[in-house]
């Protein structure tokens, strides 16, 4: 009885997860009642609805811009990409809260009931005739009325009260679900190999129906509905987020990364005289969990560890552990300059290859083609690469490498950079046939319409798709993964910091290679008149770029230590201590 009874307790103890997360109470919970897929259910449906109303508005967001608020290609695309900047930047902000203060979780609801407010200001924005400039047919911008100072900050406000809200629920949302996984469980540890690759699964389902259903409701039927229905969707989708609190597991914030990284900067710096001892098992360090490595870099921060008898407070001196973490978030910011060039890619999409689009013959028989819906292709082609990278790819390259995930992270992104070289190429090659076709039907300087089907775009929208399914799907999971336990947010805003960063480029340089190579009585690359551009150069000058950039990351990655897995450092222990007992056996038994 006492060892069934012993049984029983045993079993229920193992029910319980290892990885410290929680209930909403501070309670350990167990296995078998919250996480795994039940719970990510409800996270995934969330981001389908809020992917749906984000690319609703972003993917279509330059036609509006051009054909309601009249304004210049590079003015419009500007604002497109500053905007965008702005949501991928702010979940900075967010992922400290959540770390430091109200926890992923209440600091994910606080955010969307903002995000679901600013839907609805801009919907509000769109469906009223005094929020916007009188309807104008001239082809050229410049000629229109302009959007009063109102206008333009009630449709503004209402974008970037969006870009708050995004703040809160982007770095939150995917690391919520991640953290139904226990690192410490070995079956579910492997369903967290997969979760990142149908994570972004879920999230470009919402952005196909986004680029076609709703892209071709604001182009043909109304704004007010376009806008209308994914501000619905989302309302919903945070219900339905709600309605799965039970079967959530939480992790107890753990005080503010910033400030714990601030710490150990601060603390070397004011001991930079201070000798590292060579071993740390000798040497006079405050106790930790992790090895020092003795390159120069991690010796100048081990000496915020280094005790010398007259330290006084945090800020002169602190654990090895605090020391690791702020070692591994720093050694990762290179990884991430070298998303900033793709990411400054990415941007295009949205802005000069949808105003490409415009120019070009979108009719197939009495149905008109809006030019943003071709952003589907990019959205079916990541799709179509994920599942077949994952099903397929993965298991057959398992085989060789020995590696779970097939190739490495980074190699997984190394492949993405690649495709955004030859991406650049073919669109460069794409635009010139396209002004080719400009100068022989003579809509160069009329800016008309030229008789090419759209689908002569259909490549390098495809082929956009498939970089995405090696470079962002990696990206994302890379700085989830190589972030320290008690900074996951902070890692995961690593990812959306290079999509913002990588906007705020585009804007930059469409702006200062528009003035300069305007200068000295040239016509410029870029005009409101697109036939007679030269966006052909400008895309294979960003072919250069992204040659030079993936030396750069070659260069980055050689130098790259991946952080030891705590999970696969258990097994690899379990196993050795299986060998030994093995071992042990013949002597025992004589």
């Amino acid at each position: 009885m006492a060892s069934s009874s012993s049984s029983m307790e045993g079993g229920v103890e193992n029910d319980y997860t290892q990885d410290g997360t929680v209930d909403l109470k501070g309670n350990p919970v167990r296995r078998s009642k919250r996480g795994g897929w039940k719970a990510c259910s409800f996270v995934v449906v969330y981001e389908v609805f809020e992917r749906m109303a984000y690319y609703g508005i972003s993917t279509n967001l330059v036609i509006y811009l051009t054909k309601k608020l009249h304004q210049g290609t590079v003015k419009s695309s500007n604002n497109v990409t500053n905007w965008v900047g702005t949501i991928w930047m702010t979940p900075i902000l967010g992922a400290y809260i959540a770390d430091a203060h109200l926890g992923r979780y209440w600091t994910f609801v606080a955010a969307s009931a903002i995000y679901l407010s600013g839907m609805s200001l801009l919907t509000l924005a769109v469906s009223l005739p005094s929020l916007r400039p009188p309807h104008c047919t001239d082809p050229d911008p410049n000629n229109c009325p302009k959007a009063s100072t109102l206008q333009l900050g009630i449709f503004f406000g209402a974008l970037y009260t969006l870009a708050v809200g995004t703040g809160g629920t982007k770095p939150n949302i995917s690391t919520i679900g991640a953290d139904q996984f226990d690192d410490f469980e070995p079956r579910e540890k492997a369903h967290k190999l997969s979760f990142f690759n149908w994570w972004m699964f879920s999230i470009f389902f919402g952005t196909l129906f986004a680029n076609t259903v709703l892209v071709y409701i604001q182009d043909n039927v109304g704004w007010s509905i376009g806008y209308g229905l994914p501000t619905a969707g989302l309302l919903v989708s945070i219900v339905i987020f709600l309605a799965g609190t039970p079967f959530y597991r939480h992790r107890v914030p753990g005080g503010s990364p910033f400030t714990r990284m601030a710490r150990v900067i601060v603390a070397a710096g004011r001991k930079w005289k201070v000798d590292v001892p060579g071993d740390p098992k000798f040497g006079n360090l405050v106790p930790g969990c992790c090895s020092v490595l003795n390159n120069y870099y991690d010796r100048f921060l081990n000496k915020a560890a280094v005790q010398t008898g007259s330290d006084d407070g945090p800020w002169m001196l602190c654990p090895v552990t605090q020391v690791e973490e702020t070692k591994q978030m720093l050694r990762m910011i290179p990884i991430l300059v070298a998303t900033f060039i793709p990411s400054t890619m990415i941007a295009q999409i949205n802005t000069l290859f949808v105003k490409q689009g415009t120019t070009l013959h979108r009719q197939i028989g009495s149905f008109h083609i809006p030019p943003a819906s071709l952003t589907g292709f990019v959205t079916l082609s990541m799709l179509i690469s994920v599942v077949l990278y994952d099903r397929f790819l993965v298991p057959l390259v398992r085989k060789w490498t020995k590696n779970p995930r097939g190739i490495t992270l980074l190699q997984r992104m190394g492949i993405g950079i690649v495709f955004h070289i030859v991406i650049m190429l073919v669109a460069s090659l794409t635009e010139r046939h396209r002004l080719s076709e400009a100068r022989k039907h003579g809509v160069v300087e009329s800016g008309g319409q030229i008789p090419l089907s759209i689908f002569v775009l259909l490549p390098q929208f495809v082929l956009m798709g498939t970089a995405d399914a090696f470079l962002e799907v990696a990206k994302i999971e890379f700085f989830y993964d190589q972030a320290p336990e008690s900074m996951k947010s902070l890692g995961t805003s690593y990812s959306t910091t290079s999509l913002g960063i990588g906007n705020f480029i585009s804007s930059f340089l469409l702006s200062t290679i528009s003035d300069v190579t305007k200068r000295h009585g040239h016509k410029g690359w870029i005009l409101n008149n697109l036939n007679a551009s030269h966006l052909d150069y400008y895309y294979a000058f960003f072919s250069v770029l992204n040659f030079l950039n993936l030396g750069f990351f070659l260069v980055v990655i050689r130098f790259y230590v991946y952080k030891a897995e705590v999970s696969d450092s258990m097994h690899v222990l379990a196993e050795e201590l299986k060998e030994n007992a093995r071992l042990r056996e013949p002597s025992s038994n004589e």
